[in-house]
């Protein structure tokens, strides 16, 4: 795998949805799955919803992108969760997020600006 610090984040762009919806879950830690698909349910009021196939599809294509890792941290197994795979951002991977994160921004404000969604507003408009 090439040195992190070398590879181009936007060489990876655009994103699929279930990817920047991966990335965006594990943004505040560390997750496993089945928490993955909850927390992209709920944040996109079931707009989205990820089942199995394409969760874990995807996560073994973050993982050799080298956008996520397996924590080898587990649980407590007294809790049930001995079996559980937990996933994490790494610094690549966050890098990735931010830069497609900014892309979408960008064609946010290109629609703003051609009047596709409100919000924007030229000089000498009222």
């Amino acid at each position: 795998m090439l040195n992190d610090e070398k590879r181009e984040p936007e060489a990876l762009l655009p994103l699929t949805p279930a990817v920047f919806h991966i990335l965006l879950a594990l943004a505040d830690g560390e997750k496993h799955g089945y928490a993955i698909m909850q927390e992209v349910g709920t944040r996109t009021g079931g707009a989205m919803r990820m089942g199995p196939g394409t969760l874990y599809g995807s996560i073994q294509r973050m993982l050799k992108d080298g956008l996520i890792i397996e924590s080898q941290e587990r649980v407590d197994p007294a809790h049930g969760e001995e079996r559980r795979r937990y996933y994490r951002l790494t610094g690549f991977g966050q890098r990735v997020l931010q830069a497609e994160a900014r892309r979408l921004e960008q064609l946010v404000h290109i629609a703003q600006s051609k009047q596709v969604l409100p919000g924007f507003r030229t000089a000498g408009e009222a």
